[in-house]
């Protein structure tokens, strides 16, 4: 008899309806799963709901990753320390070879600069290091002319604008993130998870495709010189995993920007409320004019790397039209290949995080958020 997995944590008055979705999904997994769903409306936390584990572990979050390194972005570029239509060279002169110096931040952010990743490829150690990648990335030709088309950088992103960053400021993306994001609300949203963490971490276990699962797997192109296998540097001789590459310890000590954070669901919500809420009070992190200029859609249609439809702001993914289209014009946030999902609201002061410890298929959002999402979003707007 298969055990049944319990839901622990608290909702709202209102809320309800978001405990019972989640409970209905959880009674219907297998029973190893673990997953965590939190939400803030306004400032105020709604929904911190988890099971299979505790409240406070941590799992890998892969590209939701990227709404960490992005949200410092949007607070330099708020201060006036980077300027979005700078060219990247300003910061960075390096940058400028082999035809990228007319690249500004701004087209750096919404994936148009063409260099989603490298001809040799990367090893595991440079996968690792932000800086290792940006040194040779500087002197890749582009794989598109920059500007003309997007692609998801999927694994790049951070270590790109994160070296604008430290040639900006003198600190790496993951030191300003600290000192300016994560400390000061204490969120469990890490760019570097210390060695004292270690113990709430939970491995990513990989996807365990049914038949049909592994039938669309199998005529996914998978050739070593196409587009993605060079954005997912799965061109090299031995690529390793997903899975691998977040249960690796050197990963998650550096943090690297794209996708190597590690979070609970209350970190990712707890992040996305700060930027655009007022939260213990202190003011939103984020002003207006930022949240709708980070928000605002700068590339959509075609994604020459997923070969999809795409949606992306400056660094973030428009998550309305991307994954959730009830939610608000200009929501912004970004998901992950496990399944994590996370994202800000701004029109309904939705914040939003999940997190699950089994990759989902096929990679991105975890198919259960849609109903998550529409039953917090229902709840969040209800008189």
């Amino acid at each position: 008899m298969t055990q049944q997995i319990t839901v622990h944590g608290a909702v709202a008055e209102g809320f309800e309806t978001v405990r019972e979705e989640f409970a209905a999904f959880v009674a219907g997994e297998r029973e190893d799963y673990e997953g965590q769903l939190c939400a803030y409306v306004r400032g105020r936390r709604v929904v911190d709901l988890w099971a299979g584990a505790e409240a406070d572990s941590l799992y890998g979050v892969f590209s939701s990753t990227k709404g960490a390194a992005h949200l410092v972005v949007a607070l330099l570029v708020q201060d006036g320390t980077l300027e979005l239509d700078r060219k990247v060279t300003y910061y960075w002169p390096e940058f400028g070879a082999e035809g990228k110096g007319a690249v500004t931040l701004r087209e750096l952010l919404a994936h148009r600069a063409g260099l989603v990743g490298i001809d040799a490829g990367f090893s595991a150690e440079e996968m690792a290091d932000d800086r290792a990648m940006a040194e040779r990335l500087a002197d890749q030709k582009p794989f598109w002319r920059p500007g003309t088309a997007f692609g998801y950088h999927a694994l790049v992103i951070g270590a790109l604008t994160g070296e604008v960053v430290r040639r900006a400021t003198g600190h790496t993306l993951q030191e300003v993130y600290e000192e300016r994001v994560r400390a000061p609300y204490g969120t469990d949203f890490f760019l570097g998870l210390p060695e004292s963490e270690e113990p709430r971490f939970r491995s990513v276990q990989p996807m365990l495709p049914a038949p049909e699962q592994q039938a669309v797997l199998a005529a996914e192109p998978t050739g070593p010189h196409t587009l993605s296998s060079i954005a997912f540097n799965t061109h090299v001789p031995e690529p390793g995993t997903l899975a691998d590459y977040a249960n690796s310890r050197l990963v998650r000590a550096k943090g690297p920007a794209s996708a190597g954070g590690v979070a609970s669901a209350r970190g990712l919500a707890t992040m996305y409320a700060a930027a655009i809420s007022e939260l213990d009070e202190r003011p939103p992190l984020l002003k207006p004019d930022t949240v709708a200029e980070v928000g605002q859609i700068h590339s959509v249609g075609y994604d020459l790397v997923a070969r999809a439809h795409k949606s992306y702001g400056l660094g973030f993914q428009a998550t309305a039209d991307m994954w959730h289209p009830i939610l608000g014009a200009g929501t912004f946030g970004h998901s992950g290949a496990g399944g994590s999902q996370a994202f800000a609201d701004p029109r309904s002061g939705l914040a939003y995080g999940y997190t699950r410890r089994r990759m989902a298929f096929p990679g991105g959002a975890a198919p259960e958020n849609e109903r998550f999402v529409r039953s917090v979003h229902r709840a969040a707007l209800a008189p």
